[in-house]
């Protein structure tokens, strides 16, 4: 018989294959991997390997993926139990992505937040180690003591006899990880194993490129805002460029951030200015809004038209809610010179155009309206108001607005109308209370 030809689906393995470990499998050549299998089970391994990779650039959901692999996988007769998939992201706020799928239960997907300091519960896992192995982890559950890794208490528990996680290295130098783990008796035999192993190139290439696409579309969407982001990923990258959205547009910067931050070293201004935006972004996204753009100490914000026309309005809670929030946290910390902000705002065309020169272009946001709502807020620490609007704003607003007075600003030949918002009415007291 050829070295490389396929045994029988009955033939018995060698002794020396029956003795193979899973980190050992893995490794293999797809020839010995077929031998292994026996001819049946290797054409049918390869009929859902030809799936995966017909079917790497749709676009179904990765949780539907996974449940249809594992369906396939038990039609061969895999004792297949739990299977996951974990990639390393490339984003501000989160370490990684799993997705597992259980036999009766489906998929789930678990996000990791980003911890600055404690790590601890990756390097307990079998991933850490399988990382930085560069080889499969295999648990024979029976065997192994429960201080091994924090999982193995939970997959006892489940009745899982056998576990396997393998390393998946990624295309730009992160780490990725498959798992698998059946309740069979004794484990996974070596053909399954094997056919596990035969089906990692393809499932491999599947997870490279969806975290190769969630990485750009969570950096981009990072460093560029929502709006730009998704114009890039459309195509809109030539110089020139540019697109326009009518909205309602907020510009907020922090006050004397010269002077807040003269006096310290780089890493405790950057700390104050996250400060700051820690309470100017959330009211802003609590609203619908978008971030378009930092600009140092300060953000440029649009808000989109409802079907009720409620920009306006939401606009105006939401650079409220920020204020509300700098008050409170500045409450928190009496300690440290307090953190002060100006609101702006305007109605009107927010455009975005790719300007620069050579390989490097900035996506920015531009236009006559951008620039009104930036000069609005050179007003407000003159006039003492914390939040200023112009007439258009106002005109949308579903509340009443205080008229402040008509400003010369530069850039605008004409005095620019400007208004507050109108000061609650206060609580009645006494008799006249409701």
């Amino acid at each position: 018989m050829d070295a490389t030809a396929q045994a029988p689906a009955d033939m018995p393995l060698a002794a020396a294959d029956a003795a193979l470990t899973a980190a050992d499998i893995v490794d293999l050549p797809a020839e010995r991997l077929d031998r292994l299998m026996g001819w049946d089970l290797a054409y049918g391994v390869s009929l859902v390997a030809d799936w995966l990779t017909r079917n790497a650039r749709t676009k179904d959901m990765p949780s539907e993926r996974i449940a249809t692999l594992c369906d396939k996988l038990l039609v061969l007769g895999l004792p297949l139990d739990r299977y996951g998939s974990s990639t390393e992201v490339l984003d501000a706020e989160h370490d990684s992505v799993s997705r597992l799928w259980v036999r009766g239960r489906g998929v789930t997907t678990r996000t990791y937040v980003r911890t600055q300091d404690d790590d601890s519960g990756y390097r307990l896992s079998p991933f850490y180690e399988a990382a930085w192995t560069g080889r499969a982890v295999e648990m024979r559950l029976a065997d192994t003591e429960v201080t091994r890794f924090g999982i193995v208490a939970e997959l006892k528990a489940e009745g899982f006899t056998h576990y396997l996680c393998v390393p998946i290295p990624l295309m730009n130098g992160g780490h990725g990880w498959v798992t698998f783990a059946t309740k069979q008796a004794g484990g996974f035999a070596v053909p399954e194993m094997a056919a596990l192993s035969r089906l990692l190139p393809a499932i491999a290439m599947l997870i490279d490129l969806r975290s190769t696409w969630l990485s750009l579309d969570k950096l981009l969407r990072t460093y560029v805002g929502d709006e730009p982001h998704r114009a890039i990923l459309r195509g809109n990258t030539k110089r020139g460029q540019v697109s326009t959205i009518r909205s309602a547009i907020l510009f907020a910067d922090m006050r004397d951030s010269i002077g807040h931050t003269a006096d310290l070293g780089a890493v405790e201004a950057v700390a104050v200015f996250n400060a700051l935006f820690d309470c100017l972004v959330p009211p802003i996204e609590g609203r619908r809004g978008e971030v378009l753009k930092y600009m140092g100490d300060g953000l440029l914000a649009i808000f989109r038209d409802g079907a009720d026309g409620d920009a306006a309005d939401r606009a105006l809670a939401a650079g409220q809610d920020a204020l509300e929030a700098l008050r409170a946290r500045n409450l928190l910390h009496p300690g440290e010179a307090p953190i002060e902000a100006g609101v702006a705002l305007h109605y009107g065309e927010a455009a975005y155009g790719n300007v620069g020169s050579g390989l490097r272009l900035d996506f920015t946001v531009i236009g006559k309206d951008v620039g009104l709502t930036s000069r609005i807020a050179n007003l407000n620490r003159p006039l003492d108001q914390p939040v200023l609007m112009s007439g258009e704003f106002a005109r949308r607003l579903h509340g009443p607005a205080t008229h402040v007075g008509a400003f010369a600003v530069r850039g605008f030949k004409e005095p620019i109308d400007v208004f507050r918002p109108e000061p609650p009415e206060p609580l009645q007291r006494g008799a006249d209370a409701a």
